[in-house]
């Protein structure tokens, strides 16, 4: 699938079988969340531009590499997105973090925007967009329009369970928007969830119903 990353690391697939198991309780889904964040954040992260620089070891002076380019800035979709923060800020603790929220108006259908927080710099910002579920791709799509209309021109999503029709909608919507996914699941069911998918991300993160 074009764009499409699918992340199938022994570790990642170890952790997403614990994630995905209904007797996992809050605590210990919201600390396996946060690990499946930081070890996709490697491979989130492998494109990033190097540069080199002089150092001196405590032997000598060498020529080697540091991280070059733009700053990054994570983006959690509120709520369940706020669980993969903290592992992608261990791996880039200079990140800068902003924050989207959106719902579904029940009249048009369409995804209203009720909370948008930026770094200043947004738009000079290579920007990491997380949020568990790719389900229908409605949210997704919508936050990544809203991000585009501030000026940002870097964007790549990272979710941990994707449906194939989230990734079809993606693709239609943002096909210049590269997709980081540990799973691609079977299908949405009739409630739009992803089947076999892990629940309600949100619900279990926080231990609400």
């Amino acid at each position: 699938m074009a764009n499409v990353n699918i992340i199938d690391h022994p570790l990642i697939q170890h952790k997403l079988t614990l994630v995905r198991n209904k007797s996992t309780g809050s605590k210990e889904f919201r600390e396996l969340v946060e690990e499946l964040s930081l070890l996709m954040g490697y491979e989130v992260t492998r494109d990033f531009a190097l540069e080199e620089v002089e150092i001196e070891t405590p032997i000598g002076a060498t020529v080697e590499k540091v991280i070059a380019g733009k700053k990054v800035a994570i983006v959690p979709i509120l709520r369940a997105g706020l669980g993969m923060v903290d592992g992608m800020l261990k791996l880039i603790p200079a990140a800068k973090v902003g924050h989207i929220g959106l719902y579904r108006d029940p009249d048009t259908l369409e995804p209203v925007e009720y909370y948008c927080k930026l770094p200043m710099d947004v738009e000079e910002r290579n920007l990491i967009v997380v949020d568990p579920m790719l389900a229908t791709g409605g949210s997704a799509s919508a936050a990544i329009t809203f991000l585009k209309k501030r000026g940002v021109k870097s964007i790549k999503l990272v979710c941990l369970v994707a449906a194939p029709e989230g990734i079809e909608r993606m693709q239609k919507d943002h096909p210049d928007v590269d997709i980081f996914v540990a799973a691609v699941d079977e299908r949405l069911n009739e409630f739009g969830y992803i089947v076999p998918g892990l629940g309600d991300a949100g619900d279990r993160l926080f231990g609400t119903k």
